[in-house]
């Protein structure tokens, strides 16, 4: 039943999705960065109580250090499209086989502060998988219950201070796990997608 709710929704236009990171915590005084095309996977297992894969990514990371994210990252030269990238960062950061996703569709771009324009890809997996964590970009790979994350009783806003300035963030507590930042205004996006 979610599955078929989560395939409806994606076929329809969204009407009320944030652009990004800019329309919660706008700053008149700094200029947007250029933006880098990205892409991630949003893998939801198929099962009665649909769970979603996310990633701690590693510490000792340059960019997002421990911060809790969907597989995913630039779009290469050589990657068709959005899908492509999504399916290839996938398979190197947990090693998903692009063969166990089924593809339902994507959301509208998400653009970060940080300057990146995120496309998610959002696909259905077998549950149970196994799932091997590239220990360079990948501290723990886990699940959180798909319903939980897209409920908007669930979402916050918070306010933190980043680059000396304070900003607005969405975020999402799920027991030990604060997922923020954009894998949350995603979700939120996602949320609202299925409204």
């Amino acid at each position: 039943m979610a599955i078929d709710r989560l395939r409806t929704a994606l076929a329809r236009q969204a009407d009320s999705a944030l652009i990004g990171d800019w329309d919660l915590a706008p700053d008149p005084g700094r200029v947007r960065p250029v933006l880098t095309p990205a892409a991630v996977l949003i893998a939801v297992t198929r099962e009665a109580e649909p769970q979603l894969l996310l990633t701690r990514r590693n510490a000792a990371m340059r960019r997002h250090p421990g911060q809790i994210a969907f597989p995913g990252g630039r779009i290469d030269a050589g990657d068709a499209d959005a899908v492509a990238a999504a399916l290839r960062e996938a398979e190197e950061e947990v090693a998903l086989q692009r063969s166990d996703v089924e593809l339902l569709g994507t959301l509208d771009q998400y653009e970060t502060g940080t300057g990146f324009a995120i496309t998610p890809v959002v696909g259905v997996v077998p549950p149970g998988l196994a799932f091997t964590p590239q220990v360079s970009e990948v501290d723990t790979v886990f699940h959180v219950p798909f319903a939980f994350v897209i409920d908007p009783a669930n979402h916050e806003v918070r306010t933190g201070e980043w680059q000396g300035r304070a900003r607005r963030f969405y975020a999402i507590q799920y027991g030990e796990h604060e997922i923020w930042g954009a894998t949350a205004g995603i979700l939120v996006n996602l949320s609202r997608r299925l409204a």
